[in-house]
């Protein structure tokens, strides 16, 4: 368990600007990664391995990507004992996003809102970080923990040469991940959305795939592919993605990204500002998205469920609702490391498969 309870660090942490705060946490995750220090936030892991996508996850708690998303602190995220690690969203240059302030907190919602916009340092520093994290540096290592690299596009390419910016990141990624996800439902990037569409999703994952078949060919090398898609679809928009998915060979979806709708917010401060919602207000219409996959996919395709976890009961309902696996992002922020362990318990001891 962690020396230092994650309680007496919050009050102080949300007094500062939560940009600001996420910032300091960053850098002291990478400073400390690796060092002694790392004891004061490590904790060990717990052991409930399944198989997925040709996979072998050491537990199903993972860390939803927007985090780290230049991949600086993988060693450290790790060490909190995650089963899996998404970082990213990358793009293949890089890009300061969107003007600040940009993330919002909601405490009485337990709820954040970010319109962050994809920033980051770009493809080959994000490579590099990558390569940099010991736990990747040798096969027992990569073995421990599952790493997916998310990929997305700039804000400055034009939304018809979308594809252009993805096969880039793939092809550049591809080598250092265990999956890769394709992020088409950030809200935060003018008409990214519209990818999911039943004929702009056609067109890009019919890309997407016959790269991975070429890289496959010329590494030796099948790196799964996820599609990472939002919560505010209707059921026919979540049946044409779900054949999507199954013609073009992916291999899992992440359900889901940030809300747009802010009825359960109504009335609190900052809920009118502009950007993707997360947390607590997620979980249902998450939960939701993920049973109507689930009807659409059948029993076996690999669903992540991401979306309002802030306890292990809530993890276990995106398991009802049919998820294989969860990830989590805003409940970190709220409840601290220790959700991983209670979480991955609750899994654990539920025997849920």
């Amino acid at each position: 368990m962690p020396l230092l309870p994650y309680s007496l660090a919050r009050p102080l942490l949300f007094r500062m600007d939560p940009e600001d705060a996420h910032d300091a946490m960053m850098k002291l995750l990478a400073k400390s990664q690796g060092t002694p220090l790392q004891w004061a936030y490590c904790s060990e892991r717990v052991d409930d391995p399944i198989e997925l996508a040709g996979l072998r996850f050491p537990n199903r708690v993972g860390l939803a990507a927007g985090l780290d998303k230049n991949a600086r602190c993988v060693d450290g995220l790790a060490a909190l004992g995650f089963g899996f690690i998404e970082v990213g969203t990358v793009t293949p240059l890089a890009q300061a996003g969107n003007p600040r302030p940009r993330i919002f907190r909601l405490p009485q919602a337990q709820a954040l809102i970010n319109r962050l916009g994809f920033n980051n340092e770009g493809l080959q520093a994000f490579i590099a970080n990558v390569q940099a994290a010991r736990c990747r540096q040798s096969s027992e290592g990569r073995r421990q923990m599952v790493l997916g690299l998310n990929i997305g596009k700039n804000a400055a390419t034009p939304i018809e040469r979308a594809q252009d910016d993805y096969l880039t990141c793939l092809e550049g990624v591809y080598p250092h991940a265990d999956y890769v996800t394709v992020n088409i439902s950030s809200p935060n990037t003018k008409n990214l959305r519209s990818l999911q569409s039943d004929e702009a999703l056609d067109a890009l994952l019919g890309a997407v795939a016959r790269r991975r078949q070429e890289l496959t060919d010329a590494q030796g090398r099948r790196v799964p592919l996820f599609v990472k898609i939002a919560p505010d679809l209707d059921a026919q928009q979540v049946a044409v993605i779900a054949a999507s998915l199954l013609r073009h060979g992916m291999d899992g979806v992440i359900a889901t990204n940030t809300l747009l709708d802010r009825e359960a917010v109504k009335g609190l401060p900052h809920a009118d500002e502009a950007g993707g919602l997360s947390g607590a207000p997620v979980r249902e219409v998450s939960n939701r998205v993920i049973a109507q996959l689930r009807a659409a996919l059948g029993p076996g395709f690999p669903i992540i469920g991401v979306g309002g976890i802030f306890s292990g009961q809530d993890a276990l309902a995106k398991l009802q609702a049919g998820a294989d696996v969860v990830q989590f992002y805003t409940g970190l922020i709220y409840r601290g490391p220790e959700l991983v362990r209670e979480v991955a318990l609750a899994l654990q001891q539920s025997g849920r498969r």
